[in-house]
This record gives C-alpha cells, sequence and structure tokens, in this order.
C-alpha cells in the first residue's frame, strides 16, 4: 500500500508543475539612485509645468500636481517622467509611490521602460480596478496601448499611505514581473521581447501621485 501512495505521489509532482515566474537577474550593478534631495534635474517630464519637487517619504520627492497637456501621439498615459540618458536591457527597478488623488475605480499610478519614443515603450498600470485597461501590463507599438499581461489582480489596494513598487525585466526570455509592497510574488507578469532597451520613467495616466527613493539596477546598453 505505501508503495503505490509514493508512486501516486511521484506521478502527481511530475504532472504538476510551479507556473513560472521572472528570475531577478544575479548580480547587476546600481545604474542610478534617486531622493530627489537635490532636486529633479535628472528627469525629463512630458509637461515640465505639471510636475514639481514636493514633499516624498524621505525628505523629498518628485510628482504631478495637475493634469498635463502632454498629447501623445496614440491612447497611452499622459504624466511621463523619464530619466535623461540613462538606456538599459535587463534591469531592477524599485520605487516608493504615494497617489494623491480621491478614491474613486481608477486611481491609478504608473511605471514605464523600454521607452524608445513617444511611440515606443511598456508601462504598467497599477489600477485600483482590473479591466483589460487598467491594472495591466501594456506595450505601446506604433498603436494605442495594449495589454500584454499573463497575470494581475482584480485591483491594486490604493489609500493615502505610501507603497513599494518592483519591475524585473529580463530580455533574453522577455519575462517582466511587477510587484506591490509584496517583493517575493509578483501581482502581474507579461513576457514579450518586442523592447529589448530603453529608458525608464515614473508617471500617470490621467492621475497624480509622487514618487521617492528610486533604485534602478542594470545593464546599461546603447541606444540602437
Amino acid at each position: 500500500m505505501r508503495s503505490r501512495v509514493l508512486t501516486f505521489i511521484t506521478c502527481l509532482s511530475a504532472w504538476w508543475t510551479a507556473p513560472t515566474v521572472a528570475a531577478e537577474p544575479a548580480e547587476l550593478p546600481e545604474v542610478a539612485h534617486e531622493d530627489f534631495e537635490q532636486g529633479a534635474e535628472r528627469w525629463q517630464a512630458t509637461d515640465a509645468q505639471a510636475w514639481e519637487v514636493l514633499p516624498g517619504k524621505d525628505g523629498q520627492g518628485y510628482g504631478n500636481t495637475k493634469q498635463s497637456e502632454y498629447k501623445p501621439p496614440h491612447r497611452s498615459p499622459l504624466n511621463i517622467a523619464l530619466l535623461k540618458d540613462v538606456i538599459v536591457g535587463d534591469f531592477v527597478l524599485e520605487a516608493d509611490v504615494r497617489s494623491t488623488v480621491k478614491d474613486y475605480g481608477h486611481r491609478s499610478m504608473c511605471l514605464f521602460f523600454g521607452y524608445q519614443d513617444p511611440a515606443n515603450f511598456y508601462y504598467v498600470h497599477f489600477g485600483k480596478q482590473m479591466d483589460d485597461h487598467a491594472n495591466q501590463i501594456f506595450i505601446v507599438d506604433d498603436a494605442p496601448r495594449t495589454k500584454v499581461s499573463t497575470k494581475t489582480t482584480d485591483g491594486t489596494p490604493w489609500d493615502d499611505a505610501w507603497h513599494h513598487v518592483k519591475i524585473v525585466r529580463t530580455v533574453s526570455d522577455g519575462t517582466i514581473a511587477i510587484y506591490f509592497d509584496d517583493m517575493e510574488t509578483p501581482v502581474m507578469t507579461a513576457e514579450n521581447k518586442t523592447f529589448a532597451w530603453g529608458q525608464i520613467g515614473l508617471g500617470t495616466f490621467d492621475d497624480m501621485g509622487i514618487w521617492d527613493n528610486i533604485q534602478l539596477r542594470g545593464t546599461v546598453v546603447e541606444r540602437k
């Protein structure tokens, strides 16, 4: 009887495999660390008039205080601040973020990556309620944004507190993993190899919020 049980367990183990989670690239060097204590000169906003240095989680932060007048070439976020002159392939990006708008169903914040130009980039939308256009990983590829998420949640639990977020990107297999507060289990995943390099950025689709304590580790590459 014991041997039959062991055989069943062995067969069951062979049949079941855990879902694939993007492994964090090892030994990536720090490329940038930003606490905004010296201002935001390293950042280029799509509408500089909409962004300010503000009280952050620790000292100063950086955020948008009004709706941007930026008009993207395709349906995509309006409020973007890009880290200047840094192009990465594989990377791990971490940040502290606080939403500063009144609570509603599409309350959200965004992080940008693989940014090559205004019509070609990825972004993650941390939305309060999930649908095909919220709380997903998106690509803008010379066309309106399209979701590429293979996994997501019912929504991001926004409140008025600070939260910690992370992106892990591995170019070779196209994996993207997104974390919110829990740095062990991703809340969103995707696999897409369209953009192998690009800038990273902070922002929102059409809300407001503040960022602080940006840490970027990665492989620096040349703009292709």
